[in-house]
């Protein structure tokens, strides 16, 4: 335990720690895109399409749980603020979803590559286009300035 945290320490210092946890459980997230793709596709038969979109449902849902917490360490106060941050995850998750679906496409339709080769090249694109999305757009850190009452004087 004591090598983690010195690693923990040493990726804060270099301001990487965030993209390390991110690329973590962004591979893990990768890993249940792909075995869900691989499971409704090879094992139900589904079409590529279908097991896509699948497999894409199941590492949204992961990804939201696993950013939240542990990647961008967002706090939301009301159902309603995470409602919002939800739907903001989901927006830009569903254009990563085009992205994936296009390059899907391209790869296995027009290039004929094979389906589990075009799902992990689409994959690396997807994982940094969700960084982007996440670290700009929805979990953004909020600083809150208080005012200090001690140093205000009352007249």
């Amino acid at each position: 335990m004591n090598y983690y945290r010195k690693f923990e320490s040493y990726l804060k210092e270099k301001k990487l720690w965030e993209i390390f946890i991110y690329l973590f459980f962004g591979g893990l997230a990768t890993v249940v895109n792909i075995v869900s793709f691989a499971v409704s596709y090879q094992l139900f038969g589904l079409s590529w399409p279908i097991s896509n979109t699948i497999s894409w449902i199941c590492s949204v849902l992961f990804a939201f749980v696993t950013n939240k917490l542990w990647v961008f360490q967002s706090k939301t106060e009301t159902l309603g603020a995470l409602a919002w941050e939800f739907s903001k995850f989901l927006f830009a998750r569903i254009i990563s979803f085009g992205m994936d679906m296009a390059l899907m496409y391209i790869l296995i339709d027009v290039l004929s590559s094979g389906n589990l080769v075009a799902k992990i090249i689409t994959q690396i694109v997807v994982v940094v286009a969700n960084y982007v999305f996440s670290k700009v757009f929805i979990f953004k850190k909020v600083e809150i300035i208080e005012e200090n009452s001690s140093n205000t004087k009352e007249k």
